[in-house]
């Protein structure tokens, strides 16, 4: 929030000379005391001119503070366009925070003040190149707000430079631009569709949500957009900012009605295990297809739902409801309940939340009735709730109502007749008629407590007891005679218009059940037909026709009389009504045939009312619409398609993968797909599908997972023998190795044995020296099945080979060496301008310190230790890479250590290979690699020996989960400014220099360093491990041993951490 200083004066309501003085205007004194008295209205010339002159001032501290003044003018809702010109002029200001709030300002009155914001137009174009990307996207945010057609084209070409910044912000904005870009000129759609296809292959979770609601505004019918970008968005919506959800989910609501078969079929058996189903065998195949089909759902609708259900904690009301309507629409009805108590937990928010969600829950609760029943007491009404939340609360409880709970309900409801709120208690008067209607066994229950609140003081109350009961009785009428009889008594004591309107229409349709007090009950209306109200005196009229045709001896100068005096009413209707009654019942010569006909006319059986929820055809509008709040359509809904009877091709949600050379999979012979563990899902990450190649001696790849396995495993083990080779042995046979390609299986089951029998051997080291610990590392390296950056190409692993035994001379082995070696694999094998947009470097300290894993007490003599030796995982680009270390303390051996169940579920560890033999006093050290998913949550997992099963956690830091970067000081400046952490700090007196700086920064997280033309500024970067985000650290020195340390980067959360952990570590002495 801005600071701005403000002048309260009173007003004065003695003439109104001391009007009130907003911030920055001054008013002109009145020359009489005549001119005193119309001082309101007169004209103030010198409004503001107080700011016109700060913003004109050649200070830089006066321009901004009225500027700050002028922003804070506009929040409060006064109009401040009079200051375009004086404002417009500091758009090409270099001070970054005055420009920030010149380009607030513009955006706000550049629409009004087009000509003006026209002559500025080349210094928005300037701005879109700064360094600054707050600055570009400013700038393009003013562009614009332009609503000038013939800036049409530069706003295009803007548009899509922009779609191609390296900033996700700039990018967003530009999603945003496109909007206003089409309200502007529609012509343009077709240029603005390529561009959102593009924005649409953006990896960036800060573009997503705004590019899906440019998809939606301009090209909502384009589906074809969205399949080969289906599971990544899916994959990264939880990652998305909060409204970002709500589109994203709203459209992949529409996406699925149309790609994917209905799982409501009533005759549909469910596989819940449908990934596995997927990769069944043909055997399998063909053995099923006599059997009933189940119903299979597609695994891209699974995905979906699998994804969105995280979503349900989720603090945004708006997500929580969008996650809800997308399950109500979308999801098997036995999973739709699990959005139920998400809904349940929104009820404790605001008004304006309960409304919307409660009318939801009342459609719901209307076709699922057990979704609800369980959280019943969540809807009883309280005393301070609003009319309309007591009013759908009612309605949740009526449709809720069945033969087990009724009897709570009524009683609940007895507690809300006696309410003061005379609406609400005539709507639990509806409500006990609707249950008396859907529950036979309670209507004669209910029936007997409408007639006792006849009783009532309260008119509503019994005018709405009448209502009911006439509506009730209609159903039953031969068995309550009684209770008509009762109502007729207490007549003169009901004064509410419709309550005397439906007892008279009771006495009219069952006159002849009560023969002898219907007459009575028309004379006494007789007397006061001139002073009952409209809806009364037409029910009178009816009641003297009936009678009249049912009992004419005793009613018929009654009726003729009721007729006359209906005749001469002041209102039409009644007129109109008298006189066809006249001719009607009433015989003659002109209407002799009509007359034949008043019995069946008058008299006919009428059809029972049916008691209905208000909310029971709202379902045809989507859950959580603007159409479904006011149950008509909106401007802008799009309905939801029916399901479609044949799905459609999965095949177009298939990422084809283009690889370069550098990243093959592990096979021998082309591209072979690296076997997957038990645990591996149908998707990877980024929703990508691999295909097996034929290659070399032209044998065709296996497509089950077994065969896959084995050929990873033969690569391995040729990798193994190739490092204790030579260069030129190795690339020997690595040749023979290609041309024996077809008989992989029979040598990797040799293969397996004769690595079997060497483990134990292998892992036996009680104190590993350097080059020993070299070699095990390395074994451990090439024993793996899914090594993502082997080459296929023969001369690149020659290369490979030849860094590898450039490498093993090395005596002394450190963990820095390692870090060296690692980065120059990247740097050989990755070419960067393919693999990475910004360059990884090697770390510049890898802490030595340990974290105990598993206690040797606790693990039964197993001892376990952890650290981060800040090297690139070699398993999978997105993964920490953690070292272990593993020693038997017992006087036998351990026998079959590895990784089992993990928790968090989904939570992706690449493991060690299962250790078969560890001798006692020995010790081994093995590396896995976990995805954290740019968190700081725990990785929980079982370490297991052949009898037992221990609980460990992996807590990493968040300097951990960083890699180190290099990047040019101008690169550096582009990326300043989005989600920005900053704080000033005391700096310890030995951290004043450039060294000991960083030392510490460096210790807390796995940053690089980048060169900085400033001796009192110290720059750091990194990205984050799993999503690539750039982390951005400066450290400023200022006078008095302070310095200011800023964080940038997306990552908002990561940012804050990170922060915390640097305010320690350099204010430590």
């Amino acid at each position: 929030m801005l600071s701005m200083s403000t002048n309260n004066l009173s007003y004065s309501d003695q003439g109104g000379t001391d009007s009130a003085v907003e911030v920055g205007q001054e008013t002109t004194p009145t020359s009489s005391n005549a001119g005193a008295g119309f001082g309101l209205f007169s004209v103030d010339f010198k409004k503001n001119e107080d700011l016109k002159e700060m913003l004109e001032s050649n200070k830089e501290s006066l321009k901004l503070e009225a500027m700050k003044r002028v922003v804070g003018l506009i929040a409060k809702g006064k109009n401040a366009s009079e200051l375009f010109p004086a404002v417009v002029k500091n758009v090409a200001s270099k001070n970054i925070e005055l420009k920030k709030l010149v380009y607030v300002y513009l955006v706000r009155y550049a629409e009004e003040q087009q000509d003006l914001a026209l002559l500025s137009i080349s210094t928005f174009q300037r701005a879109l190149k700064d360094p600054n990307q707050l600055i570009r996207a400013s700038a393009l945010r003013v562009l614009s707000s332009i609503r000038v057609p013939i800036i049409v084209p530069i706003m295009m070409l803007a548009i899509k430079e922009a779609a191609s910044d390296m900033s996700p912000y700039v990018r967003k904005t530009s999603a945003h631009a496109i909007q206003k870009l089409y309200s502007l000129d529609q012509d343009q759609k077709e240029l603005l569709i390529e561009v959102i296809e593009k924005l649409l292959k953006d990896k960036s979770t800060l573009v997503a949500g705004s590019v899906v609601m440019a998809f939606e505004e301009v090209c909502p019918d384009r589906i074809d957009l969205i399949h080969k970008n289906y599971r990544k968005l899916c994959n990264l919506l939880v990652d998305v900012e909060e409204w970002g959800q709500v589109v994203i989910i709203s459209m992949l609501t529409r996406y699925a009605r149309t790609q994917f078969t209905s799982p409501w079929k009533e005759d549909g058996v469910f596989d819940e295990h449908n990934e596995r189903a997927f990769y069944e065998s043909d055997e399998e195949k063909t053995r099923d297809e006599t059997e009933a089909k189940p119903y299979m759902m597609d695994p891209d609708h699974r995905l979906l739902l699998r994804n969105t259900k995280p979503l349900l904690q989720s603090r945004n009301t708006a997500v929580v409801m969008s996650v809800a309507q997308l399950y109500w629409h979308l999801a098997p009805k036995n999973e739709v309940s699990i959005v139920t108590k998400s809904l349940v937990r929104l009820l404790r928010s605001h008004r304006e939340v309960q409304y919307i969600v409660l009318q939801n829950i009342a459609t719901m609760s209307i076709q699922r009735k057990g979704m609800f029943e369980p959280y019943m007491k969540s809807f009883y009404v309280r005393s301070t709730d609003a009319t309309h939340i007591k009013s759908l609360k009612l309605e949740i409880l009526t449709s809720l109502a069945n033969e087990a709970n009724i009897s709570t309900i009524l009683r609940e409801f007895q507690t809300y007749v006696k309410s003061q709120d005379k609406q609400f208690a005539a709507g639990t008067i509806q409500a006990i008629g609707r249950c008396a209607t859907n529950i036979s066994e309670v209507t004669d229950t209910c029936l007997n407590g409408l007639v006792l609140l006849l009783s009532n003081r309260d008119e509503t109350v019994v005018a709405e007891s009448v209502v009911v009961i006439r509506k009730l009785l209609q159903i039953q009428p031969t068995q309550h005679s009684d209770i008509i009889k009762h109502m007729a008594k207490l007549f003169d004591n009901i004064t509410v218009p419709m309550a005397r309107a439906s007892i008279l229409w009771l006495m009219g349709e069952y006159c002849e059940r009560v023969p002898k007090i219907a007459p009575d009950v028309l004379r006494k209306m007789a007397k006061s037909f001139t002073s009952e109200e409209d809806i009364v005196k037409l029910q009178i009229v009816n009641l003297a026709a009936k009678l009249y045709l049912t009992n004419s001896k005793q009613t018929k100068l009654l009726t003729q009389y009721i007729l006359n005096l209906g005749k001469y009413d002041q209102n039409y209707d009644i007129r109109d009504r008298t006189r066809f009654i006249r001719q009607l019942i009433v015989p003659n010569d002109k209407n002799g045939a009509l007359s034949k006909y008043a019995h069946r006319i008058l008299l006919a059986p009428k059809p029972a009312p049916v008691l209905e929820s208000a909310y029971k055809d709202r379902d045809r509008y989507q859950l959580g619409t603007l159409s479904h709040t006011i149950n008509t359509k909106a401007s802008g809904y799009l309905e939801l398609s029916d399901w479609p009877a044949v799905a459609p091709d999965q095949s177009v949600r298939n990422v084809e993968v283009i690889e370069p050379e550098w990243a093959p999979s592990l096979g021998k012979t082309g591209k072979s797909k690296p076997a997957k563990s038990s645990d591996d899902k149908f998707y990877s990450d980024s929703g990508e599908e691999e295909e097996e190649e034929e290659k070399g001696s032209g044998s065709s790849s296996s497509e089950d997972g077994s065969s896959s396995s084995s050929s990873s495993e033969e690569s391995g083990s040729d990798a193994e023998s190739h490092v204790q080779k030579n260069s030129s042995q190795s690339s020997e046979e690595s040749d023979k190795s290609s041309s024996q390609s077809e008989k992989s299986s029979s040598e990797s089951d040799s293969e397996k044995k004769e690595r079997k029998t060497k483990t134990p051997l292998q892992k036996k080291t009680v104190k590993p020296t350097a080059k020993d610990g070299y070699h095990t590392i390395m074994e451990h390296i090439f024993n793996e099945e899914s090594w993502t950056y082997v080459t296929k190409n023969q001369h690149t692993k020659t290369i490979f080979v030849n860094v590898i035994n450039q490498h093993s001379v090395l005596q002394t082995f450190s963990y820095s060496h390692w870090s060296t070696l690692c980065v120059s694999l990247f740097t050989q094998l990755c070419p960067l301008s393919l693999a990475f947009p910004l360059q990884l470097s090697g770390p510049a300290f890898v802490p030595e310190k340990s974290h105990d894993l598993l206690h040797r007490m606790t693990g039964k003599g197993l001892s376990a230790q952890y650290q981060f030796p800040r090297q690139p995982c070699l398993y999978q680009p997105t993964m920490v890479s953690v070292q272990i270390s593993l020693t038997n303390t017992t006087d036998h051996p351990l026998e079959q250590i590895h990784i089992g169940d993990r928790s968090p579920t989904g939570l992706n560890i690449h493991c060690f290979n299962t250790i078969e033999c560890l001798e006692p006093e020995a010790s081994v050290t093995v590396f896995i690699g976990i995805d954290f998913n740019d968190s700081t949550q725990a990785a929980n997992f079982q370490l297991c020996t052949k009898e037992d099963h221990f609980s460990v956690s992996i807590q990493p830091a968040i300097g951990e989960l960083l890699l180190p970067i290099t990047m040019t000081e101008l690169d550096f400046r582009k990326l300043l400014g989005m989600n920005e952490s900053s704080a000033t700090i005391t700096m310890a007196a030995e951290n004043m220099t450039s060294q000991p700086i960083s030392r510490p920064v460096a210790t807390v997280a796995n940053l690089g360093m980048v060169p900085s033309s400033q001796d009192n500024v110290h720059r750091f970067a990194g990205k984050t491990a799993s999503s690539g985000a750039v982390v951005l650290v400066t450290v400023e020195l200022r006078e008095s041993s302070t310095a200011l340390i800023t964080i940038n980067t997306e990552k908002s959360v990561m940012g804050s951490m990170l922060l915390r952990d640097l305010k320690l570590a350099l204010a430590q002495t």
